[in-house]
Order: structure tokens, then C-alpha cells, then sequence
């Protein structure tokens, strides 16, 4: 399956069989010329050996979000000087990985669009995708075809500047959606700015655009400017609108916190010998790197969300996996040099939004964030692992029942995900 990083070596599972050949040499040449993302931090790490670095500077103003990507730096690079070894399984959790984690039906995502929303451009993207879909055997998905649109915030082609990080990030959100909804069509809607004005412009022109699902990797600071953003942006009902809980730990960010949207908490993913073949536990790599969770200071609590420790919106609604110590592959070459591995709740957050996809169109006027509350025992409830200590406790430690950190717990098939 899945190569894995150990403390001192990087063991590899069985291969997989490939099923097309990679890339073109200019491709490759084009990967290994690109350099490392310029909004990129300072590497951290995890016992498990895996070094990460930061895709985007974290946010601190609010009004201003990042992206919650994690790109590790020591994975193994399957890339020769003339292009992408056409044998080798990437390093990083694939699509067979995710769908046997999850619970998930092969071809999922038919007649469905899911819209990705980041900021600045990625001139590679549609490139990139095609390299990750092929490895996979995954049907094509491209302009040519019609699967595939990339469009400014506003619906046309006046694309924003080039930039590396975020361009990472939207390798990462595209390559999951493809591992879990490969026959669903896909937009790309780039915002001209990290803005909340600009992404939010960009959320309501992928929903005019059509999309039924809308992922959002992102999140900055909280502020009480936050309810008039989730009226003029998220609230889209009939609509799955999912954002990431940030990857910073205890804390809540926007637009997690909104009312009408999904909040997707991360894990550590690992396999086991249970009878799922897996077990997950909260993600968590210091004090201030893991999944975010928390109690809104500004956003009032959806009527489904019955929790009695925070009297206003708690973060998060449900969860994927996001330890980048247990990440999954990604192939960028706009700031990358091919096939990596990522981490972040922005790896969950687009998880999220395509199982609603492989659970078929919401009906109309329904706020799907209420879904797997009244399909509790539909999912993988995580038990085990915790950010920090915090009061009341469950905000910030997983338990049995619902918790910030994961919320109601990870997909296990289909039924939590349909209104």
C-alpha cells in the first residue's frame, strides 16, 4: 500500500500496480527545477520521523486566512532526471488507502461537482492533476473533457499572481477529490487575494456556478465581523459548504466556526489488525501544531449541535485524517518536484466534501452540516488522543460520543453524509 516513515528508516508496502504510465520528461525536468514554496515556515516534526514545513504563513490578522496545508520534506521523491519513475507507488497514502480507511465505494461522485476554493494561482494545476489521476487509474478529468474548470473568484479567466504555497495546497485539494470522487466534475475557483472578502467571493461563485460541494482548506483568525461574513459568503442552503479546523491545535479559526458549515477535525491515521483494518486518533504534534478545535467566541450554535460545555458554535462536526506523519501522496510541480506527501486539516476538509458527493445531491433548502448528527452511530467515533488540557475537557480530548478535536468521528461508509 502506502509507504511509511519510521523513526530511523521508510519501510515500503507492497506495490501497487500501475495502471498508466507517468508524466512526460519536460514534466519532470519542469518538478525538479521548481523551487520550495516561498511562504513556507521552518521545519517541525514528529516522534514518527516525517519533517514538515508550513505551504502558507500562518494568519494572524483577522480578515486574513492561510491555507492548512503541511508539506512533508523527507518523504521519498520517486522522480529521475527525465521524469517520473513510471513503476514506483508514491510515498503517502493513495486512493485504494482512503477508501478502505473510510469505508468508501470505488467511482464515487458521479454527476456531482465539487468546487475548490484557494487563493492566487497554480499555472500547473490541471497538469498536476492529470499526472495523480493517471497514476491512480482514475478517469480523466480536464478542460478538454469538461470534468475540469479553473475560474478567478468571479467566474472568468483573469487568473491572480503565481504563487508556490498556495499552490501546494491546491494539488492537495484537487488529489482528494479525486481519491474519493473521481467521476464527480471539479472547479477550481482562485480568489486574487488570502482575504476573507476575496475567498468568500470566490465561495459564491462556485456555488453559482453550480457546485453542490464546496471545500474550503483554509482559516484565520476570529472576529466579530465574523456573522455578517457568514451571511454574505457560507450560507448556502442545499448547498455542502466544508472548511478545515486549522492546523495550529487547541483554537478555534474562521470559517470553521461558521454556523453553516462543516467543520473537519484531523487524525492520525494508522493501519492495525482490528477488523476495520485501521484505527485513528486525534492529531496532534505539539502544543501548537494539531487539529483545531474549540468554542466559538462569535458564532452562534447550529439547533443540531446539542453539546452543553460551549454555548456558542463548537469546532469541529466530524473528522479525516490530517497527521502529515501519516499523510497522504500529492504530485505538485509549481513548487514542488513531483509526487510528496501532505498533511493538515486541508487534506480533510476536501475528504469531507467528496464523501457528501459519493452520498448523492443534498435536498434543497437543507443545512447538510446537520447530517451526521442524526446519523451518529454511522461513523468512526475516535476515542483516543487530545491537543492540550483544556475546560471542559472534551473540547480539546477525544472521548466517546462527540468531542471538539474530531467531532461525531471520521466516515465509516456513506449513511452520516445523506439528509
Amino acid at each position: 500500500m502506502s509507504d511509511r516513515i519510521s523513526a530511523r528508516h521508510r519501510s515500503r508496502a507492497p506495490r501497487r500496480t500501475v495502471l498508466a504510465v507517468l508524466g512526460t520528461a519536460a514534466l519532470g525536468l519542469s518538478g525538479l527545477m521548481a523551487s520550495a514554496p516561498a511562504e513556507a515556515q521552518a521545519a517541525t516534526g514528529s516522534p514518527h520521523g516525517a519533517a514538515w514545513v508550513r505551504s502558507c504563513t500562518q494568519a494572524t490578522t483577522p480578515g486574513t486566512m492561510a491555507c492548512n496545508a503541511l508539506r512533508v520534506t523527507n518523504a521519498r521523491q520517486h522522480v529521475k532526471p527525465l521524469g517520473v519513475t513510471p513503476d514506483a507507488t508514491p510515498s503517502g497514502y493513495g486512493p485504494a488507502d482512503l477508501l478502505s480507511a473510510y469505508n468508501l465505494p470505488a467511482g464515487g461522485g458521479s454527476g456531482q461537482t465539487i468546487a475548490i476554493v484557494d487563493a492566487y494561482n497554480d499555472p500547473n494545476a490541471e497538469s498536476d492533476l492529470a499526472t495523480y489521476r493517471s497514476q491512480y487509474g482514475l478517469p480523466a478529468c480536464t478542460t478538454a473533457n469538461g470534468c475540469f474548470r479553473k475560474t478567478d473568484e468571479h467566474g472568468g479567466t483573469s487568473y491572480p499572481r503565481n504563487n508556490t504555497g498556495w499552490a501546494g495546497e491546491i494539488s492537495l485539494d484537487l488529489d482528494m477529490v479525486s481519491a474519493i470522487a473521481p467521476d464527480a466534475h471539479i472547479i477550481l475557483v482562485e480568489a486574487k487575494t488570502a482575504s476573507t472578502a476575496d475567498l468568500g467571493t470566490a465561495v459564491n461563485t462556485a456555488v453559482r456556478l453550480g457546485a453542490q460541494y464546496v471545500s474550503n482548506s483554509y482559516g484565520g483568525p476570529e472576529s466579530a465581523s465574523d456573522a455578517s461574513y457568514d451571511e454574505s459568503y457560507y450560507n448556502h442552503p442545499g448547498v455542502v459548504i466544508t472548511a478545515s479546523s486549522g492546523d495550529s491545535g487547541y483554537g478555534v479559526e474562521y470559517p470553521a466556526a461558521s454556523q453553516y458549515v462543516t467543520a473537519v477535525g484531523g487524525t492520525s491515521l494508522k493501519r492495525d489488525s482490528s477488523s476495520r483494518g485501521w484505527n485513528e486518533s486525534v492529531w496532534n504534534t505539539s502544543s501548537t501544531e494539531g487539529t483545531g478545535s474549540g468554542c466559538s467566541a462569535y458564532d452562534t450554535k447550529p439547533a443540531w449541535q446539542t453539546d452543553g460545555g460551549c454555548a456558542q458554535r463548537t469546532v469541529a462536526d466530524v473528522a479525516a485524517v490530517a497527521d502529515p506523519a501519516t499523510g497522504v501522496a500529492v504530485y505538485q510541480t509549481y513548487g514542488g518536484s513531483g509526487w510528496s506527501v501532505y498533511g493538515g486539516t486541508s487534506a480533510a476538509s476536501p475528504i469531507i466534501a467528496s464523501v457528501y458527493a459519493d452520498a448523492g445531491t443534498p435536498s434543497a433548502g437543507s443545512y447538510p452540516s446537520s447530517f451526521p448528527y442524526a446519523h451518529t452511530g454511522s461513523l468512526n467515533d475516535v476515542t483516543s488522543g487530545s491537543t492540550t488540557t483544556c475546560s471542559p475537557s472534551y473540547l480539546c480530548t477525544a472521548g466517546p460520543g462527540f468531542d471538539g478535536p474530531t467531532g461525531l468521528g471520521t466516515p465509516n461508509g456513506l449513511a452520516a453524509f445523506t439528509g
